[in-house]
Formats: C-alpha cells, structure tokens, sequence
C-alpha cells in the first residue's frame, strides 16, 4: 500500500478543509445520553462588537486543548460558544455613527433606535465568530448563544423577578459611579484608576461668627458648591475648640457645620475636610451619619445645574476654572500644589468619572457573598489555578458592596419593573409606585390589583448591568431555569478558563449568582492565564497601539503554528507570555519556529509513509487501512525498544501535564520528543533498515514502530495542533471519510514498555555519536569521509553498552572501525580527542585529513581572534570610551571579548593536540 503526502504543507487549505470538514459532520455536537463521564465549558462571551485580539486567541486555545484532550478521553464534552451584548459598547459604537449623521440616539427614540442595533447585530455582529472559527476551535456551535437571545433573556427576568421577590433586589437612591460621556452608572469593577499630574487647590472658609477660619483642601474644586460640612477628626486637639460651630460657604454663602468624624485623618494636610455628600463616597457615608443634606450640583451630562449657583451650564471642567478664579478674586485662595493622584476613569466612556446621587437598582450582596465564601472555605470550590488567585478572589468576597445593576442605556435587558405612572401624574420619580413582574401583561394585572382598573402603568426604561446576565452563563446557556438534558447532566462545568484581570467582573458574578439558584458552584476550576505581551513586554492596548493580530500572524504562518507558539512559551500556570514581532515586516520568529515544527511534521511523516511500502493493513482495523500496532516484543531490536520506552514516557508526561494545566510544559515535551529523539536520532537509526535488501523480519519491525510512534504521536500533538495532525493521520490510516482523528482515543502509557535503564544506556550511545560528529567538524573531516573511532573506558558497562550499539555509532558517525578497549595500549598518533561520561573518544587523524593544512588554518582563525581580543581589550580599558558610551555598548563589547577568549581557548587546546 502506498501512501503519499504532497511535498510541501499548505497550511491554509489544510486548515479550512478540516474546518469545513467538522462543521459539516457536527464532530463537536453534544449529546448528553451519550457514553462517557461530563467535561463541559463554557466560552467567556467576547463582546459582540469586538474582533479577535491576542488575548482571544491564547485563551480560546487554551481552552481547545483542554476539550480536545478530554473528548480524546473518552469524556462526554460540551464546549458552549457564544457572545456578550455589550450594552455600552454598542452604545459607543453606535453613537458614533448618530454623530456623524448629525444626531444623537434621542433624535431616533428607543424603538427605531433597536432596530438599529439589532439591524448591526445581525449583519456585522457575527464578526468575531468568524474569526473565532479560524482557530479550529472544537466548540458546539449548534448550541452557540447570545446573552440577549430568546432563552438567556427569559433566564434574565427569571433571576431578576426571583431575586426582588426573595427581597435581594432593591431600588434606592445611593452614590454611584457615574459616566458622564456614556450617561450611565457604571460598577465599582468597571472603573480604571489612573495616576494623572493634577493639582491640590487650598481655600480657607471663614467662621460664621468672624473669629477666623479652617483651611481645606481639595482637587475638584467645583464640587465645594455642594458642601454641607466640613469634617475634623474628634482627637485632633486643634479643632475640637471648633467642633458644631458653623462656617459660611464662599461664594454659595451657604451656613455649613464643623462636624467630628474618625474618618478623618488628622495628618493629612491640614486636618480639615470638606463634605460634599452627594459627590464623594467617604462623604456620602458621613453625610448619612451626622443627617447633613445632600445637594447634588452635577446634571447627567457633567454639567453643573442649578443648584450650582452662577456657574449653572457650565462643564464640570471649565466650572473648576471658574471657581477658583472667584475663589481667589474673593480672597479665599490659600495656595495651589503641583499634585500626582489617582483618578478614577470610566473603563467604556475613557473620561473621569462623577460619584453622583442617584436613584438606582441594587441587589444585596452581602447574604450572597457569605453563602459563595462558605463554598470556597469548606469545599475549596472553585479551584483556581494557579492557587495564589484563591486569595485574591476571597479578599473580594469580604469586601463586597451592594452591586448596582441598573444602567441609563437601551441596548439591553430592560428592567422587568412597571411604574404605576397614573399615581404621579404621568412621570417616574423617586416615589413612583411600581410592580416587578415576568411579562407586561403580569404587571398590568398585579398593577390594577394595587392601584385599581384605571391605573396606567409604563416599563423602567433602564436595563440591567452586561454582568447580570453573563454572571448566568454558566446554567442559562445550558437551559436554566428550565430543566433541561444539557443543565441536568453538564452542570456544573468542569473548568473555566480565563484572565485574572476579569475575576472580579466576570468569575465572581458567576460565583454569586450559581450559588444563589443552584446551589452549586458554576465550575470546579478556574484556570487563570497571564497576559500576551508585545515584544517590549508590556501589556497590548489599543490606547498604545501595540497590539498583534492573531489573524496577521494566522494568514502568514497558519493557525496550528499560531496555537503552538502561545502556548509552547508558557513556563506556568498563570504566567504571562511575551511575543516577539517584527512590525515593520509583520513577522515573529517565535512563530516562524512553529511554523518549522509543522513542516518538520510533516516531512517526517512524509519520509514515514514512503518508507510502508509492504507493511500489510491490520485486519482488526474498521477502517479502511493501516491501523498502526505495535510489533512482537521478542522482535524489537535495541533502537524499537528505545523508543517505544521514551515514546511511552512522553505518554505519561503529557497527560500528566495536561491533567494538571501544564499545557506549556506538555507542548515543550511534544515538540522535544517528536523533532529531537523520533526525527533526529530513531528514523536515523533505522534508514538502513528500511532498504530493498534489508531483513524482512527487522525492516518490517522498523516499518511497525514508525507506524506506530507516528500515529500515537499525532494523537499526542492533535489537541494542539489540530488541522495538520488530522490531515497527516487521515493519510497514515487511511481512515474512512466520515472518522476524526479527534475523536479517538487519546494513547496510554504502556508501562511494560517503559524501561528506564535502557534509556539512559541510549543516551550513552547518543552522546558518544554526537561527540564523535562534533569532533568530525572540528577536523574539518568531510561527511563522506569514514573515520577510525576508539572509544576506550574502564567500565564493562559502558562498554557493554557500546558493543550493543556499535552498529548505530558506525552507521550515525560514519565510523569504518570501531575500538571498544578498557585502555589504550598503544600510540595512536595524531589525533583529536572528546568525553563522554567516563568515556574518552579519540578519532585519529593521520592520513584521513591534511595535518599541516589544518593547523596552519587554525593557526590564522586563532590569530584574527587574538588580534579582536587585543582591539575589544583597549576599548574597554580606556576609561574614556567605557564613561562616554552606552551602557549597552559597554556590555556589548564584554560579551564579545569574553565570547572571543572562549573562542580561542578552544582554538588552542585544539591545536594541541595536533602536535
């Protein structure tokens, strides 16, 4: 039977054959009545807006291997794609498009406005998908799903109607993050704190009683218009003279209290604190305790309103200018500091943002958060990997807030809340009366119940947090609240997989919410990855421009090598990965390396196929062709025994590595295995037996292991490499049309086969070929040229060792005669010399090269490098270069001199032994 491979790989029609190929076939559909134990994912939702990024790639192939590995297995998986609505980005997006058109989304209204959104979702929103396709990620994309579809929609109002009924959800006027670009609330984890260079502004407030002033200090300015305190703390001896005598405001001439609180530090700056309880957090809680008012300055947009004064209208910024400028007409302007403070941003909107007084929705967190910390300190559940995350994510659960979940935007889930309008003629304020029910109708029925048969009854307009429903997924994706085969038999998922920079928004929320309404935890682990950085190590953004498109690097070098590079250069669990690229020739030799390794791939099993010509098909097989067995045991010579042994630990290792998330180690191992011992050293060893005239008996053993190996290691690379394993297995098996390579059974270690000894025994022979070729180029001995080899030691065992494989030392070193002696008993002349062990490797020279000629040419290569040596020397002591160069061309030049000295202590010992 022959078997053939085109000469070259074509990554590109490879990968779309076999994309096409198990999308067709539905090889990743899920069917929970099937064989096997659940391994079941989710994939965290990519916002529908966005397009692959790095960040996507490495975690989705992370991911993908994880499946693949485990379906391989025999486990019943299920990996559930979908994407995120991501009510503010699409907001921005959308935005951006009503400016240019001259128009805000107001102009549109709410409905025309959907239907513009829905309109983009389904024709440009899919976008990602595609891209996500293109990894050949195993997912089962019959069950994809949108968070706003129609079943993860009715999970939403389910959670939300179940939560304000159980009396967690509440609607409440609380200081909340406010986005004055987006006009919407924004949480706690979706603010970005960022070092700015501001100021410290310092105004003196004059005592109501004329007797003198305090001095406070702030850095906004503006937000002194909405004081009603200023604070002291009750220890500090300065002030309490001062404690409940009163202040008059500047410029609002507004009469404010001296109060005491201890969260007051009394060492900072001068001790006293404005309060500005509708505008600041820490104010808000003191406001709430000494019953100060709450005057709100601040309009949704970030301009000042009326209660501002003379600076209604203004922007918030162009306001700070203008107070301080009366500030200081007034004479109240103490003094002005150059100040470096962190300021929080919007994560979506880019702009500070405002604490503003707002009517909002909550829900109480407090009960959810003890009973999710329970689960992690008695059942350590999830598992995060590595472990040091667990702190982190507990230290979150203790401190957690009531989490605001309303959002001033459209694009969403809309509140589930009717107000009943006719009981505040027609508007919804603060003290609007309202009903939370599952559907319009239910509302209309439970309003008129309350408020009687005339009521008029309209929907909150505001819709929840994006992170109210993916804090679902887990369970909605799978059916819930419904019970389904899927949620019954799948959940709780196996392992999540994601960044630590979303544990607090994402991991958490999930946590929360599946303790809550399942009373299990979502996932049993939770695998944290690190970052991809760029080639200067730093995190990519599209604020610096530094970003890699997996999809620039897939169209030159193809996906598997893209797969293979990402996760090849993990060291560990968690750590960040830094990616070498060339942008000005949009290239990166870390992946060109994979790229190598595929085509290494390939060739070898090219070779491998075109050397079974006469291996019969196992009739066992249900396929079509050559199922690879192993041979006979009692048939195996010394180099089959080897690498079935070494074949059989990678087995091992692999699976152990992969069981325990080392998935960089497990590629490293792969990649070592495949191109240093099968490639470089078994397929070497056994060319001579693959001959015409060879033994039928040992060429049809060497044709078994290749087989063998080969097959076994394709399974081994496939969760990695998916596309190009698959079309080399298809070719090796000759597998009916409609099998998948990944959907067999992922190789056992054999443990008969493992014989440590006899690796280690090997690797004697390896390196004494391997010294006897260094010293073949060393002597300029050409490859064609057969040399005398001795190789003398005072251990039986070595030499045992050497006799048992002298056939390989003479076929691999190009050696005519070979000497295995416990000691040398005669000159053997000229010669050159290595170590193995306690082995000493000699390769006499005498009449296989021209002596003279040879040390006359390292005589001169000696000479240019001691003449480099002397030149890099008096550079580097001439105190005048070493002061005036840079750091790096100092170093640079160390590194050169001490690369020269070894290059010509070599040169020398070398010539040495030619005397």
């Amino acid at each position: 039977m022959t078997l053939n491979l085109p000469p070259q790989y074509d990554p590109f029609s490879t990968e779309s054959k076999w994309q096409t190929f198990w999308s067709e076939n539905q090889t990743f559909k899920a069917n929970p009545k099937n064989d096997g134990k659940s391994y079941s994912m989710v994939i965290p939702p990519p916002n529908v807006t966005g397009s692959l990024h790095m960040g996507h790639a490495f975690g989705q192939t992370l991911m993908d291997i994880l499946v693949r590995y485990h379906r391989m297995q025999g486990y019943n998986t299920l990996w559930v794609p979908g994407t995120d609505h991501a009510s503010i980005a699409v907001h921005t997006m959308l935005d951006k498009e009503f400016k240019k058109e001259k128009k805000t989304r107001f102009d549109f209204g709410r409905q025309a406005f959907l239907e513009r959104a829905w309109e983009w979702k389904n024709n440009s929103g899919g976008a990602i998908v595609h891209q996500m396709r293109r990894l050949g990620i195993s997912v089962d994309w019959s069950r994809e799903r949108f968070t706003m579809d129609e079943g993860l929609t009715k999970a939403v109002i389910e959670a939300f109607v179940r939560l304000y009924d159980d009396g967690l959800i509440y609607r409440g006027n609380y200081l909340v993050n406010w986005c004055p670009v987006s006009q919407s609330a924004v949480s706690d984890l979706e603010v970005e704190n960022k070092e700015v260079n501001g100021h410290l502004w310092h105004f003196r407030y004059p005592l109501t009683d004329n007797s003198g002033y305090l001095e406070v200090a702030t850095t906004r300015p503006e937000t002194m218009l909405g004081d009603t305190a200023v604070a002291v703390n009750p220890n500090d001896e300065r002030y309490q003279h001062l404690i409940g005598k009163t202040l008059t405001l500047p410029i609002m001439n507004r009469e404010i209290p001296i109060i005491a609180d201890e969260l007051v530090d009394a060492t900072f700056g001068t001790g006293c604190v404005k309060v500005t309880p509708a505008h600041d957090p820490n104010d808000f809680e003191m406001g709430q305790r000494h019953n100060l008012p709450f005057i709100n300055i601040m309009n949704k947009d970030g301009s000042l309103n009326e209660n501002a004064g003379p600076f209604q209208g203004q922007d918030r910024f162009k306001a700070r200018e203008n107070v301080v400028k009366r500030l200081e007409e007034d004479g109240f302007l103490v003094k002005i500091e150059e100040y470096k403070h962190s300021v929080p941003f919007s994560d979506r909107g880019k702009a500070p943002i405002e604490p503003l007084l707002s009517t909002q929705w909550f829900v109480k967190i407090q009960s959810l958060g003890e009973t999710t910390l329970k689960f992690l300190d008695e059942q350590n559940s999830p598992n995060f990997v590595p472990h040091r995350w667990t702190k982190v994510y507990r230290d979150w659960l203790v401190k957690l807030k009531d989490w605001c979940i309303s959002r001033q935007l459209w694009w969403g889930h809309q509140i589930p809340a009717w107000y009943a309008i006719s009981e505040t003629n027609g508007e919804i304020t603060d003290s609007t009366p309202f009903v939370v029910a599952y559907t319009e109708a239910e509302a209309w029925e439970k309003a008129k119940a309350k408020f009687g048969e005339n009521v008029k009854i309209e929907q909150d307009p505001d819709v929840l947090d994006t992170w109210f429903s993916s804090g679902l997924w887990p369970f909605s994706t799978l059916g819930w609240p419904e019970k389904t085969e899927d949620l019954e038999f799948y959940y709780p998922t196996a392992t999540l997989v994601t960044g630590f920079d979303i544990i607090f928004f994402w991991v958490a929320r999930m946590t929360l919410m599946a303790a809550y309404f399942t009373g299990k935890m979502p996932f049993r682990d939770v695998y944290i990855h690190g970052l991809v950085l760029d080639e200067n190590g730093e995190k990519m953004s599209k604020t610096k421009g530094n970003g890699i498109d997996p999809l620039d690097l897939i169209d030159k070098y193809g996906t598997d090598a893209v797969r293979y590079t990402l996760v090849r250069q993990v060291a560990g669990a968690g750590q960040d990965i830094r990616l070498d690229y060339n942008r000005k020739k949009g290239e990166s030799s870390a992946v060109e390396a994979s790229r190598n390794f595929t085509n290494k791939l390939w060739n070898a099993s090219r070779f491998v196929m075109m050397n079974l010509e006469g291996l019969e098909p196992n009739p066992q097989s249900r396929r079509t062709g050559i199922l690879p067995v192993i041979p006979n045991p009692q048939s195996l010579e010394l180099s089959d025994s080897w690498i079935l042994s070494r074949y059989n630990q990678v087995v091992q290792q692999t699976t152990q590595y992969i069981d325990n998330y080392g998935l960089g180690e497990a590629a490293k191992t792969l990649y070592d295995f495949f191109w240093g011992e099968f490639c470089d050293w078994y397929i070497e060893l056994v060319k001579s037996r693959l001959q015409k005239d060879a033994d039928a008996t040992s060429k049809k053993v060497a044709q078994q292991t290749l087989a063998f190996v080969l097959e076994g290691t394709l399974k081994l690379i496939h969760p990695f490499m998916p596309h190009i394993t698959e079309e080399i297995w298809h070719t090796l098996t000759q597998a009916d049309e409609s099998a998948s390579l990944a959907l067999q059974e992922f190789p056992k270690a054999d443990a008969n086969l493992i014989n440590s000894e006899l690796e280690a025994d090997f690797d004697l022979l390896i390196n004494t070929i391997r010294t006897i070729r260094n010293l073949r180029a060393d002597a300029d001995i050409k490859p064609s040229t057969k040399v005398t080899a001795i190789l003398q030691s005072e251990s039986e065992k070595e030499r045992q060792i050497l006799t048992s494989g002298e056939t390989y030392i003479q076929d691999l070193a190009k050696v005519e005669k070979l000497t295995i002696t416990p000691s040398l008993n005669e000159d053997v002349g000229q010669s050159t010399t290595g170590v193995v062990g306690t082995i000493q490797v000699i390769v006499p020279l005498t009449g296989v090269v021209d002596i003279a000629a040879l040390r006359s040419k390292l005589e001169k290569k000696l000479s240019k490098i001691e003449k480099n040596i002397q030149s890099l020397s008096a550079r580097l002591n001439n105190q005048a270069f070493v002061a005036n160069a840079s750091p790096e061309i100092v170093q640079a030049d160390k590194d050169a001199l001490a690369e020269a000295e070894k290059q010509a202590e070599i040169l020398r010992e070398k010539l040495q032994q030619l005397q």
